[in-house]
C-alpha cells in the first residue's frame, strides 16, 4: 500500500469520525423518571430540566425528588454512551477511549 493511500485514508476517517462526533454534540437526548424530565446533549451537557407537575409532590418528597433527577440524568447519560458507541464504535476501538 503506498503511503498517498494510506494518508488519504486517514483523512477521510477522520473526516467519518469528526461528522460523527458533530452529530451526536448536536443531538439532544431525553432522560425520564416518574416526575423528572431532562435533556442533555451530546457533549453531556444539561439542556433543560422540567419537574412534571404531581398533586401528591409535596416539601417532604424532596430526597425522592433529588433520585429522581438523577435517575433522569443517568437515563440521558446512558443514551449519550449508547449512541457514541453505535456510531463510534468501529473507530472507538482503535482511539484509546479518545471518545
Amino acid at each position: 500500500m503506498n503511503m498517498q493511500n494510506l494518508m488519504a485514508q486517514a483523512q477521510k476517517m477522520q473526516r467519518d469520525i469528526t461528522k460523527k462526533k458533530e452529530e451526536i454534540d448536536n443531538t439532544i437526548f431525553e432522560g425520564k423518571s416518574e416526575w423528572v424530565i431532562i435533556k442533555i446533549n451530546g457533549k453531556k451537557e444539561l439542556v433543560s430540566l422540567s419537574i412534571i407537575y404531581n398533586s401528591d409532590l409535596s416539601v417532604d418528597d424532596k430526597e425522592i425528588l433529588e433520585d429522581m433527577i438523577k435517575i433522569a440524568y443517568n437515563d440521558a447519560y446512558k443514551k449519550v454512551e449508547k449512541e457514541i458507541e453505535e456510531k463510534m464504535g468501529t473507530y472507538a476501538g482503535g482511539l484509546g477511549g479518545l471518545f
